[in-house]
């Protein structure tokens, strides 16, 4: 497990995105949240990425499909951080939000003035941390630099005494970015993976949106980024003191592979999606997202906790 500097322990992580803007699951998620199926208040919830203003990006509700699709293992998705600001989320969604009861990291993506404005409007919620996106796959520029990520994070840094996790990617030179980012961040995450760098010879399933907006074939996630993301968990586990929250948690079984690669905690993402196409095995759609929860039981019950 790994313990921040106000207290709070995180072992069992919902990736950004994965149950919505307020942490409590998306529209088709609520009923298994009703049920007790999905436990929201169980795990520590990062919610889907804010920018600073209003973002329109890839993802409409009507047709998800359109930036986001099944690969075998896994998920490709080109969401493009698609939100409605930071402000909306201080007056819409934070006030409706059981703090004591859900505990929240919120991910914040811009530029280095952005992020610190962000983090001013949003800083007097009683959340648990700040997750610093500066990795997303989707959000049309190229990945920061080491510099850059070490002078983003500082700036927010310098803004807030929340506890702040670096959220990178296996494209980014992440030992040298830890390196500088030691006792600055608490924790370090993984992004999913630009396709290209995982099916380099492979033409992405998302080709006629990536046509239409540039910015790469989308983010991979899953058994087929396990490899990638696992082998950065290894060296960063070998080469930084910086705990590391491990991805691509799809089966039960990979908790104790990452905990025997130095993870400290978990991170549950692609597995809340479907296995397949949805209209193929339409029951994934509910099925998987409750799996988090039904492997959290399964840990309990054996009193075998990794982390």
């Amino acid at each position: 497990m790994i313990k921040l500097s106000n207290g709070h322990v995180l072992d069992y992580v919902v990736a950004s995105g994965a149950l919505g803007f307020k942490g409590k699951g998306w529209l088709w998620e609520r009923p298994l949240v009703f049920l007790g199926l999905i436990k929201p208040e169980d795990f520590t919830v990062v919610i889907k990425t804010l920018t600073l203003k209003e973002r329109k990006g890839n993802l409409r509700w009507y047709k998800p499909w359109a930036c986001i699709k099944p690969i075998k293992g896994g998920t490709i998705n080109k969401v493009g951080l698609t939100n409605k600001g930071a402000d909306w989320w201080a007056k819409k969604i934070a006030p409706k939000i059981n703090f004591e009861k859900y505990k929240i990291i919120v991910s914040i993506h811009g530029k280095r003035e952005e992020l610190v404005e962000i983090v001013m409007k949003l800083d007097h919620f009683p959340f648990v941390a700040y997750e610093v996106n500066g990795s997303c796959p989707n959000s049309g520029n190229p990945l920061a630099d080491v510099k850059s990520v070490v002078e983003d994070i500082n700036a927010v840094k310098r803004t807030t005494k929340k506890p702040i996790i670096a959220k990178l990617s296996v494209t980014q030179n992440c030992v040298a970015i830890a390196n500088e980012l030691t006792g600055i961040v608490e924790a370090i995450s993984l992004n999913s993976i630009p396709w290209e760098k995982v099916y380099p010879d492979k033409k992405t399933p998302l080709h006629r949106l990536e046509k239409k907006v540039g910015g790469g074939g989308g983010g991979v996630s899953g058994k087929p980024a396990q490899v990638l993301n696992w082998g950065m968990v290894s060296d960063l586990c070998r080469h930084s003191s910086i705990p590391i929250i491990a991805p691509s948690v799809m089966e039960y079984k990979d908790l104790e592979v990452v905990a025997n690669l130095g993870a400290k905690a978990v991170s549950f993402g692609a597995v809340h999606l479907p296995d397949s196409s949805w209209w193929y095995k339409p029951w994934t759609l509910f099925s998987n997202p409750c799996k988090p929860t039904r492997w959290l039981r399964r840990e309990m019950v054996q009193n075998n906790r990794h982390f």
